[in-house]
């Protein structure tokens, strides 16, 4: 595998923003650990060069390391080893709008939750794909009037095992289970103002703070939201995203953020903007899902969908492609600062 240096960053009043791939020579020692990143070309291609087939989904680590990629083919769930090489792949029954995805450590054992548009369900399973239970549509909320209006796009699950569906791709409503799939209430809806939302596509439990919160990747919104557990606004971050998708948290207790228009955004432990890495320069590229091979670039985004963050602080990238695309940022240990100068 080859690595194509991606710009960074270095952290101050005024943050540099990545664009497309720079030289080495232009890397910057950042003040925030594990701020720089190479693109690892190639990673993930399949033998024989077969694509992946559409990468409409989600990304998670498992606690070995390996990660798990949703696609609309057959196999719906791929794992691959951190250098790239695919361990194994299940899920025909899920073919075609398998789209959440978080994992879960619940008595020892790894547990994934799934969320899926064209079943209308939230699925949880074991890592080999045994399936342990599923949850339909929300009917007790009273939003809907058929299973066929809620197509949902994630899942998150609290501390005591209370479980959150976002129904991304059906009314923008947040449903709420306790942790025995009994109905609690819905929070959200469609709207603007605080607490509201539009397409809110992916969610992520922030166990950063004090208190647990649900953050919301309020996409079509332009901005993330927080809520406590039993779904009360907390506070919005509207600032620089475009079109944010879904997060994953860093080693250094910052966020990274899939924008489906072209980029990744790094922001610090207060969700602040560290900078924008792989930022497409080319807006007919972005958030599309057509865009062929011989139009993509290393170093830089299509259509950020998916991300995860290993525990060695790679950082993967789960381009919304035809063909199926998911990208590595591995961490550069950069060179100390010289002194002197002016």
């Amino acid at each position: 595998m080859r690595f194509v240096p991606l710009l960074v960053l270095s952290m101050s009043l005024t943050p540099l923003f990545a664009q497309n791939a720079a030289p080495a020579k232009d890397l910057v020692p950042g003040s925030i650990p594990g701020a720089s990143y190479a693109w690892v070309k190639d990673w993930g291609r399949l033998d024989g060069g077969k694509d992946l087939g559409n990468t409409h989904g989600c990304l998670v680590v498992d606690k070995d390391g390996n990660v798990l990629a949703n696609t609309d083919t057959e196999h719906a769930v791929m794992t691959f080893t951190a250098d790239g090489k695919l361990l194994r792949a299940w899920g025909k029954e899920f073919q075609g709008g398998l789209h959440g995805m978080c994992l879960r450590v619940e008595d020892g054992e790894q547990a994934l939750y799934l969320a899926h548009t064209r079943r209308h369900e939230i699925v949880k399973t074991k890592l080999d794909g045994t399936v342990l239970w599923t949850l339909g549509w929300p009917e007790a909320s009273g939003v809907y009037q058929d299973e066929g209006q809620y197509n949902p796009t994630a899942v998150a699950v609290g501390p005591d095992g209370r479980i959150f569906a976002a129904d991304g791709y059906g009314r923008s409503w947040i449903h709420l289970y306790d942790k025995d799939r009994k109905y609690v209430k819905s929070f959200g809806g469609p709207g603007k103002d605080d607490g509201k939302l539009q397409t809110p596509h992916g969610i992520w439990l922030d166990a950063r703070g004090k208190e647990p919160l649900l953050l919301v990747c309020d996409r079509e919104n332009h901005r993330l939201q927080w809520f406590t557990m039993d779904g009360a606004h907390v506070r919005t971050m509207d600032k620089d995203l475009r079109r944010p998708c879904n997060v994953a948290p860093l080693p250094t207790g910052g966020l990274v953020v899939a924008d489906l228009a072209g980029r990744i955004t790094l922001l610090d432990k207060d969700d602040r903007l560290v900078c924008h890495l792989g930022d497409n320069p080319e807006p007919g590229l972005r958030a599309q899902n057509g865009v062929p091979r011989d139009k993509w670039q290393d170093g830089v985004f299509l259509s950020p969908h998916g991300v995860c963050v290993d525990q060695k602080g790679a950082i993967y990238v789960q381009d919304w492609n035809f063909l199926g695309r998911i990208s590595k940022l591995a961490p550069v240990a950069m060179p100390a600062a010289s002194g002197g100068g002016k």
